[in-house]
């Protein structure tokens, strides 16, 4: 009886074990079974950014985008936009002015009761729209995506890296950018083989304002490698207030011309009836046809975007031609 007593209990003790085993055995596969579908995975993303933290949705679907440049970027990587501000959109971008999109308002004066009505689950917004940030900030996740100028190239690619981060695009991006330095590398070479110094200028109808490094447009000597022809010029968004006289004492190699009022009106470009006067004429730039009258949609409105940062390279290298 002994021996019977022990052998039932050994069989038994055996079922129990397999039991475990097997329950065990479906644990693993049902978390197993939970990663492949993506429960594991990472649902929201905290970016740090210069207005301040904000938690935001990965992939999120009803994004609001005040920044141009940022928008560039989103169309050029396939990511569904739901509203953007209509007024003065680049003509490249112009497909945003359709009623497949919901019009927010300005890029200085966002309308908040459209957003609202959106109920975005991201806002991306720039420089122009930052005093705004405490009240779009009330209506979903916004974050600042401007470019820094003081460190052009650094801080274009980090708000790259935010943007692969938020809608899992990565490796595009890295592959872009490999083009971009490519290109930048290249352009380096060919500005220092042509040994010209530059000057940039904002033509805004009669008046003008000179650019230099760390400014505005500074990554034309910052970034591209063309040295610039006044080293001292105050780096600020709006420029330095100068006049055609100042222009011809420095009498730059290259002159680089942005017409803001092409940017923001629907007229034909003014600044060459402003920039090519009599006192000109007399400048190398002039003489030697090396006047470039830049895109002011790229270098105005969409700067620090994919399409448009590869398009300001071209200007550049085609101006050292």
């Amino acid at each position: 009886m002994k021996k019977l007593a022990l052998f039932l209990a050994m069989g038994f003790l055996a079922l129990v074990l397999a039991a475990c085993g097997s329950s065990d055995s479906a644990d693993d596969a049902d978390k197993n079974t939970d990663a492949d579908n993506g429960k594991d995975e990472e649902t929201t993303i905290t970016v740090k950014h210069e207005l301040g933290e904000t938690e935001v949705e990965k992939k999120p679907e009803k994004v609001v985008v005040f920044d141009y440049g940022t928008l560039d970027t989103l169309d050029e990587l396939g990511v569904d936009i739901a509203a953007v501000p209509q007024g003065n959109l680049p003509e490249y971008l112009d497909k945003y002015e359709s009623d497949d999109y919901v019009n927010v308002g300005s890029l200085k004066e966002p309308d908040f009761e459209a957003i609202a009505e959106v109920d975005p689950d991201l806002i991306l917004i720039s420089g122009r729209q930052s005093d705004a940030y405490d009240e779009l900030e009330k209506l979903g996740p916004t974050i600042y995506l401007g470019v820094d100028t003081t460190r052009y190239m650094d801080s274009f690619k980090e708000n790259l890296a935010t943007i692969g981060d938020i809608f899992d695009k990565q490796d595009e991006i890295d592959s872009e950018i490999a083009d971009i330095e490519e290109s930048i590398s290249a352009l380096n070479e060919k500005a220092e083989e042509a040994d010209k110094d530059g000057l940039i200028i904002l033509a805004n109808d009669d008046k003008i304002s000179a650019y230099g490094p760390e400014s505005r447009f500074g990554l034309i000597h910052d970034v591209f490698g063309v040295p610039a022809s006044d080293e001292g010029i105050e780096a600020s968004t709006h420029g330095q207030n100068v006049s055609f006289e100042y222009v011809t004492e420095q009498d730059p190699d290259l002159l680089y011309v942005v017409d803001r009022g092409a940017a923001i009106t629907d007229g034909e470009p003014s600044a060459k009836k402003i920039v090519e006067n009599d006192l000109m004429k007399d400048t190398k730039a002039y003489k030697n046809d090396d006047i470039t009258y830049l895109n002011p949609e790229y270098w105005y409105l969409s700067g620090g975007g994919l399409v448009s940062v590869k398009e300001m390279i071209a200007e550049v290298d085609e101006s050292l031609n």
